[in-house]
């Protein structure tokens, strides 16, 4: 799991850090706790990664770089995304014949769904 050049954590820009951390629990069943510090921070389903929200900073609106979230069932994924807040602001389809879409979060945050054809 460590090794030299491993992404391990992620910041989330957030108007409303409570609301984002609902959101993402939500959708993709993070784990939500609290840090030493009192910061609300998450780990993903697997523990490889882990960051936290911030306020203060400007949401990734715009895609520049662009943070993709694997999910086992991108139709699924996409109405819990809806149900929950989100916008889906890339349908399924464009970057075929990968299975992504794009969605903003609370905040506004341009993120991507990623499911393997596989599954």
């Amino acid at each position: 799991m460590y090794a030299n050049g491993k992404i391990c954590y992620i910041e989330i820009p957030a108007l409303d850090i409570d609301r984002s951390a609902s959101f993402y629990q939500a959708i993709f069943g993070w784990n939500v706790r609290q840090r030493g510090d009192g910061a609300r921070a998450f780990d993903d389903t697997v523990g490889a990664v882990s960051g936290t929200w911030v306020t203060g900073r400007r949401p990734m609106a715009e895609t520049g770089l662009l943070v993709y979230i694997m999910v086992d069932n991108m139709e699924v994924s996409i109405k819990a995304v809806i149900a929950n807040g989100g916008v889906i602001v890339q349908p399924v389809g464009m970057d075929a014949p990968e299975i992504t879409a794009r969605f903003t979060d609370p905040a506004g945050n341009v993120i991507g769904l990623y499911q393997d054809r596989g599954r």
